[in-house]
């Protein structure tokens, strides 16, 4: 299933925060939104989620979900938002437990996806036993469970350390290579978004209109920190966002 966005517009109040949004997100692909901050990047993936209504627009579903496809979109938090009183394994099953399985149907589902998400070993270990890249590699593992045909990531990785991030971006990578799955993916981190972008959305400050997309061709297990084309990437990037980033912060700062 790929998505399109078709003129998506919002207002709070008489505050204008997101204009004329034209956006395709292809099947098989990861999506990066990028942008200043305020500019409205969470209210859009919460337009694509239905979970809020845009004032102008539509996004649009098309084409067919996948096989044994639960939930159609499926989000990943910042914040894990994982059960304490419930194991790994537990807060996987959550997610599976308002459809019509058997007991064998989910059990076969929960194994599968924690063994792809490397957390086999720690399926009756509680959250506070887990890292902050565990708790989120079982988020992930929730999401995927459902066999989504798009997730909708909200900055999953920026509330761990810098050597915490760089192992999950592997693992979504890895995850990806293995299976491919449609993902819009927010981040204020420019590295993260050329590592695991197929496409890069940057976003003007608000209200937030597309400035530029950028189409990333190499292969995401080809791509490494560091590199000359990944640094220069990512300087393109800067350079679209910097005035409006310092133009943002001082707005926000100015209330």
């Amino acid at each position: 299933m790929e998505l399109r966005l078709s003129g998506i517009g919002h207002w709070y109040g008489d505050r204008e925060v997101l204009r004329g949004i034209d956006l395709e997100v292809p099947a098989g692909q990861i999506v990066c939104i990028v942008g200043p901050s305020g500019c409205g990047k969470s209210t859009l993936l919460r337009m694509i989620g239905g979970l809020e209504e845009p004032h102008t627009g539509e996004v649009l579903q098309m084409g067919a979900t996948p096989l044994g496809c639960l939930n159609p979109l499926t989000y990943v938090f910042q914040d894990f938002a994982l059960l304490p009183w419930r194991s790994v394994a537990g807060n996987v099953s959550l997610v599976l437990e308002d459809h019509a399985l058997s007991k064998a149907q989910a059990g076969s589902m929960i194994k599968d996806v924690l063994e792809r998400t490397r957390l086999t070993d720690f399926a009756d270990a509680l959250p506070r036993q887990l890292s902050g890249g565990m708790k989120q590699r079982v988020a992930i593992a929730r999401a995927l469970v459902v066999k989504p045909a798009v997730m909708l990531m909200d900055e999953p990785l920026s509330a761990l350390d810098s050597q915490t991030r760089e192992l999950l971006i592997d693992d979504l990578v890895g995850l990806w290579t293995r299976t491919p799955f449609t993902a819009v993916y927010v981040t204020h981190n420019l590295a993260e978004a050329v590592r695991l972008g197929h496409k890069i959305v940057v976003l003007s400050r608000r209200p937030g209109a597309i400035r530029a997309v950028i189409s990333l061709d190499k292969p995401l297990a080809d791509r490494g920190y560091g590199d000359a084309a990944s640094e220069a990437q990512q300087k393109h990037l800067w350079d679209l966002m910097r005035a409006e980033a310092v133009a943002a912060d001082a707005e926000l700062l100015n209330g």
